[in-house]
This record gives C-alpha cells, structure tokens and sequence, in this order.
C-alpha cells in the first residue's frame, strides 16, 4: 500500500453533510458525504497514488453510515478500491455520553440541560432521549431536555420547555459536530457549551482511527469492510470502546456490551472544547 493515507471523513446527518466539519477538519482531511461524492473522492485519490482511508463521522446514533459506506465500498470494482480502508466510526454512543458528562461537569448545576442535535430519522431521534437520559443519570443536573435541530421540538421550543419548568437559565449541550445557536428567551440566559469535539480532538481521533485501520490490515490483511456491512444491525462497528479503555472497564448504567475482536491498543483520551458562547434576550 502507498505510505500516504489520506483520511476520507464520510458525513451524514450528525455532521450536518460535512457542513459542520469543512471548518473543524484538517486541510488533509477529505469531507464527503456517502455514495456518489465518496467515490468521486476515492478515484481522485487513486489517480494521485494514494491510499484513503474511510472513517464514517457517527458519534453513536447513525450506525445506518457506517453500513451504508461498506456497502458502497463493496459494490465498487476491485480495482477501484484496492488499497482503500475502512476504519471504525468516529465515535459510538458510549463516546457520545462520556463526552456530553465531560461537558455537563463544566456546567453550573443551578441550570438546565438542553440535549441538542440535528433531526434525523424516528430511531435515531429516539436514540438522542435515551442518550440525555443517561447523561443526566449521576449527573447533578435536575432538569435534562432534547431539542432537535430543524426537529420537533426545535431548541427554541426546548428552552421555553425548560423555563416553564422553573429554570434560570439553560444550557445547550450538542450531540452532533456543530453546537446549536443558543435563542433568545425573554428574562433567560440561554448559553452554549460549544462544540463536543474540539479540532484538535477531531484531529487525534481520526489519526488514531487511520493507524488502527492499517495496523488491521498490515496484521490481518482485513480491509474493514466486511465488518462494516453489519455495523446497523449492532449498533456499532466491531468493537465500542470509549478513548482510553480497555476491555477491563464498567458498564454505564443500563447498557448492554458488544464485544468485537481483540484490539491491539487502548485508545488516547479525547477531551471536549471547553469554551462557552453566551447570549441573553
């Protein structure tokens, strides 16, 4: 295989169709969406001589991306694809709920959560309640909403919810790559906790995913592929390890565990964007 590999980052509704990434990625970085633009990118790499490798950008409530590109993957030519690799997803749920708690700790418990991401399809939705759920459980936050963007109920909705609830002020929390513009609420402070993953977060997991991919295949000869095809029966591509754990480590409260093959090495801990946009009606 070439030395260069390029990471393809495949975009679906959590990164708003790359939109939410085109500022956060590295120049190096390929932002697609799925299907026709991702082979487009592939044949442009191939006709430079050099290797892509696939990351499907799921924090944990689109496994359907990471299926969706294997299957595109699959049914191009053998020659079309020789050298390309498909990493595991960018995150998995268990990644998406430490990553909301990291964010909530830094959040005054006097105010309100408001789960945000961009809205999606029934199941995925759905997945978001489950997901504040789990963030609020040990969390010293009383009150933990959703709000989908373009959604019912859109973050508007969610913060005149949360104020009629009885909170002094409110904070968005987002599920997605791009925080939610916090909106004006009359006599409430609504704030932002910024992006869950910081460019330079994004920039070391996706590293990490491209150096796991090609120590897999360097091993095992094993393109990833194949693994991704069950990826949305599962809910998770092989395995779903937070950054930083191995298999030895507890359960969140109320999850199951798919175990998936062996992997060589823990992952690097991936900490959030610490910075919080205010605005006040």
């Amino acid at each position: 295989m070439a030395k260069r590999c390029r990471p393809v980052a495949v975009c679906g509704h959590e990164a708003e169709d790359g939109a939410a990434l085109r500022d956060l990625a590295g120049p190096d970085v390929l932002v697609v969406t799925g299907g026709r633009e991702l082979i487009r990118a592939l044949a442009r790499l191939r006709r430079a001589g050099e290797q892509a490798c696939v990351v499907p950008m799921t924090l944990g409530r689109d496994p359907e991306l990471v299926a969706d590109t294997a299957r595109t993957l699959r049914a191009l030519p053998p020659l079309q694809t020789f050298g390309t690799l498909l990493a595991e997803p960018f995150g998995t749920d268990r990644h998406l709920i430490a990553w909301l708690r990291a964010a909530a700790n830094r959040v005054p418990a006097s105010s309100a959560l408001l789960v945000t991401a961009p809205a999606a399809d029934p199941f995925a939705d759905a997945e978001l309640y489950r997901i504040a759920r789990l963030v609020r459980s040990h969390g010293a936050h009383r009150l933990v909403e959703v709000a989908l963007t373009g959604g019912d109920p859109d973050p508007a909705e969610g913060v005149r919810r949360c104020a009629l609830l009885g909170a002094p002020e409110v904070t968005l929390l987002t599920a997605g790559f791009a925080p939610a513009e916090p909106p004006g609420a009359p006599g409430l402070t609504v704030a932002s906790a910024g992006p869950t993953v910081s460019r330079a977060a994004l920039a070391r997991v996706l590293a990490e995913r491209v150096a796991d991919a090609r120590q897999r295949w360097n091993e095992r000869r094993d393109d990833g592929i194949a693994g991704g095809l069950t990826a949305a029966d599962d809910h998770g591509h092989n395995h779903t390890h937070p950054p930083g754990e191995g298999h030895d480590h507890t359960h969140l409260p109320g999850e199951d565990h798919h175990h998936g093959p062996a992997h060589p090495h823990p992952h690097p801990h991936v900490h959030s964007a610490n910075h919080v946009i205010r605005s006040t009606a």
